[in-house]
């Protein structure tokens, strides 16, 4: 299976029997990052949540006494 990546537009063929691939093609909201874009983010948010000032929001659970 062709992907491009959603950063550098690079080309790259992954197997079309992974897990990836199948989530690619069945779920348009999922997108490809290389491997290069996908280390380098990494990277960058590790390196912005040990200066401290990184605050991740998420919503909060709230608990169902059904």
């Amino acid at each position: 299976m062709r992907v491009k990546c959603v950063l550098c537009d690079k080309i790259e063929n992954i197997n079309s029997d992974t897990l990836q691939a199948k989530r690619l093609r069945n779920r348009p909201i999922h997108t490809y990052m290389c491997d290069n874009c996908n280390e380098r983010i990494a990277e960058k948010t590790n390196n912005r949540i040990a200066t401290g000032n990184f605050k991740l929001y998420r919503s909060r659970v709230k608990k169902d006494d059904w």
